[in-house]
């Protein structure tokens, strides 16, 4: 019988372990998954932004 109940514990703590780990795991893994999204974004908002302001710019000195 001790066999049994170790196995059931081992496949209760193995779902239990899964569900906290995976939701541990899925809060951290936004965490950095928004920080990273955020630098990368930045950057590329950065260079988005700098492209239009030189058009911008560029038109507005022809147009004068």
């Amino acid at each position: 019988m001790n066999n049994v109940k170790n196995q059931v514990d081992v496949q209760v703590w193995d779902q239990v372990r899964g569900q906290v780990l995976g939701q541990v795991w899925g809060q951290v893994g936004n965490q950095v998954g928004n920080q990273v999204w955020g630098q990368v974004w930045g950057q590329v908002g950065d260079q988005v932004l700098d492209q239009v302001r030189d058009q911008v710019c560029e038109e507005f000195n022809e147009k004068r």
